[in-house]
């Protein structure tokens, strides 16, 4: 007997993509759900949850991380999902897209970097289930997200006081990694160690792929950290084939690259006044600021020891001696890495990508 040729519904049923299925909750095909993973109680017994967006695509594709807040007062990855999650390039992806502004809850609610036992969330990993507060955390988040992706972007400010220029960082002898990284096109590139305990250590041993993106400061919005971000992480999303085409555009600026960096400490105590900026460039022996007494009556310069690009620059100008002033970033090619960087911050503060509808 002749079986009837199945109706083209009945052949998209049998090719559908599965649902994908976290904490409980089954987010189908061409769906997209915000689902809470329980994470602890506060005194008050208050529930805290690890809050993920996901994104599931009809279509077959990669499955991206974005993560943010993973030290509680860098948010300004919070504001880069916002808007990542607001852009209609996310609508119809291919494979999955994970979002988890708020790693680090306990941190954001307390401004603070650290959790309430006062651990580093960024070296706890991989964490335990029946661990510290911390462990359990990392644990959660590494098993849940990180495992269940094939790529991500970890996204960071510098500590409290500092302000870090764009850039990513990736770990030395990761080929895929520094593809990823040349798509998400920052104005610097930095090949760094990865530190035990770190997300970046505890995904690599896992075989995922973590893109670092450290930008601005904690506590605060920065305008270009943020849109460096945004077109950043649709960059990489193309590149993967989960997005056909968007609004960012290549630049036609090359990212810096640099596989050293080193820190400027004061050499007195005092009160500082730079005289550079992020992306500057500096020679050997150049003034990158001056620290005095109050008064005035003692003033020491403070100088670059090495060629290189500031990629890290502190704000308070209250410093004791020791205290680092300034970070700098050794570039393979440095001749042109100052024009580069300016250029590039001009192209994205123009960029049509950032339209007011869809910012707001």
């Amino acid at each position: 007997m002749d079986v009837a040729e199945p109706t083209r519904s009945r052949r998209q049923q049998q090719t559908r993509r599965p649902a994908f299925e976290i904490g409980g909750a089954v987010v189908p095909a061409g769906g997209r759900a915000t689902v809470d993973l329980p994470i602890s109680l506060l005194s008050t017994h208050t529930p805290m949850a690890l809050s993920i967006h996901v994104v599931h695509g009809r279509r077959d594709g990669p499955t991206l991380f974005v993560s943010a807040a993973v030290h509680g007062d860098e948010i300004v990855g919070i504001e880069v999902v916002r808007r990542l999650l607001k852009l209609s390039a996310i609508k119809k992806i291919r494979g999955t897209l994970l979002c988890v502004p708020v790693v680090n809850m306990f941190g954001l609610i307390a401004h603070s970097r650290y959790l309430p036992d006062r651990r580093d969330l960024n070296r706890s990993f991989p964490g335990h289930e029946n661990g510290s507060l911390a462990g359990q955390l990392a644990h959660v988040f590494l098993t849940e997200i990180v495992k269940r992706s094939d790529c991500g972007i970890d996204i960071h400010s510098a500590a409290i006081h500092r302000s870090n220029l764009p850039q990513i960082r990736v770990s030395p002898d990761q080929p895929r990694a520094m593809e990823l990284a040349e798509a998400f096109n920052p104005p610097a590139i930095i090949t760094a160690p990865l530190r035990d305990g770190s997300l970046r250590r505890a995904a690599q041993d896992a075989g995922v792929d973590v893109l670092l993106y450290e930008a601005g400061e904690a506590l605060r919005f920065d305008e270009v950290a943020v849109r460096v971000g945004v077109k950043g992480v649709l960059r990489v999303m193309q590149h993967l084939g989960m997005i056909k085409s968007s609004k960012a555009r290549p630049s036609s600026v090359a990212p810096v690259h640099s596989s050293s960096t080193y820190w400027v400490r004061a050499p007195q105590g005092g009160i500082v006044r730079s005289a550079k900026t992020l992306g500057s460039r500096v020679d050997v022996g150049d003034i990158i600021g001056y620290v005095a007494d109050p008064m005035g009556e003692t003033e020491s310069p403070i100088e670059a020891r090495r060629a290189g690009i500031i990629i890290g620059l502190a704000n308070m100008p209250i410093v004791n001696r020791g205290d680092a002033v300034c970070h700098i970033a050794e570039p393979v090619t440095l001749g042109t890495a100052q024009r580069r960087i300016e250029q590039l911050e001009t192209e994205i503060l123009e960029d049509p990508l950032f339209d007011e509808d869809e910012i707001i």
